[in-house]
């Protein structure tokens, strides 16, 4: 296989290792060099693929320093793939600095698609999906914590955060803070391995899951908010919503929210708000 010289940002599993791809193998066994967050760790991944490709440090800490030198290498003709630990590189991973000069020197960056475990884990989480913000990794000082959570309180999209097993109850207790006990959450917990879980519920709910029964403190953990939902859209009864909901199926939902509201006596617009909310 003959790569073009480029930065390939290659995707590598976040649990099981059959995720990966056939174009990834190819692209780590043939490039010149790969950088990796960590060389020990993937090291082991690596290893585990037959792969024996020279490999080079780059993190948090040397990211911008070690750019320098990744760009030299691709003005020398070779070419170069970044992994992070798991999962899809810059994604609360590093990459953007390498990224960024790789393209202000002129260089191709080609990426790879794959793993993603904010992504994984908001395909089975039965939240709304069509609109979605993610977050990365909460404050772990509370009042930062509590700052950033008050900051998107009112936003109508899911959220989705990481957490690690240590923070999980403090960022669920800080959760039911500022978004109130009774917003819908979904937590994911070890995704595509063995004690994979889906936990699902009111903040309350899964914080006091979590609080007994010690095993979901384990892992890699995924933290999905439902969107806020104003308290006009949370006085529509039973009814209206299931009507909504049954014309969406043949309708625009614009057009169903204005049937919908002529049949009730209810503003279309708030009957439409409502119905982006919940992914119809």
């Amino acid at each position: 296989m003959e790569l073009t010289t480029a930065l390939y940002i290659v995707p590598t599993p976040i649990g099981n290792l059959d995720d990966i791809s056939t174009r990834a193998l190819d692209v780590l066994k043939h490039v010149n060099l790969i950088a990796c967050e960590d060389t020990r760790h993937s090291g082991k991944l690596l290893s585990h693929f037959g792969i024996e490709t020279r490999k080079t440090a780059l993190h948090d800490h040397n990211e911008r320093d070690r750019a320098k030198w990744i760009v030299s290498q691709l003005a020398e003709g070779h070419s170069v793939a970044l992994i992070s630990d798991a999962g899809t590189p810059l994604i609360s991973d590093p990459g953007y600095h390498l990224v960024n000069h790789v393209r202000e020197a002129g260089h191709r960056v080609i990426p790879l698609p794959g793993a993603c475990a904010a992504i994984t884990a908001l395909s089975g989480s039965g939240l709304p999906s069509d609109r979605f913000s993610f977050e990365g990794f909460l404050p772990a000082k509370e009042k930062s914590r509590l700052d950033k959570l008050n900051a998107l309180k009112e936003d109508p999209r899911t959220l989705i955060f990481y957490e690690s097993p240590h923070r999980i109850v403090h960022s669920l207790e800080s959760i039911v803070t500022a978004f109130g006990s009774e917003r819908e959450i979904v937590m994911a917990r070890e995704l595509t391995k063995t004690f994979e879980t889906f936990l699902s519920g009111s903040a309350a709910d899964v914080l006091q899951t979590v609080k007994d029964d010690a095993n979901q403190q384990r892992g890699e953990i995924v933290l999905m908010c439902h969107g806020y939902r104003s308290e006009e859209t949370s006085e529509f009864s039973p009814v209206v919503i299931d009507t909504l909901k049954i014309l969406c199926q043949e309708l625009p939902l614009k057009k169903a929210a204005a049937l919908a509201g002529q049949m009730y006596d209810i503003k279309k617009n708030a009957l439409y708000k409502y119905g982006l909310e919940i992914g119809l």
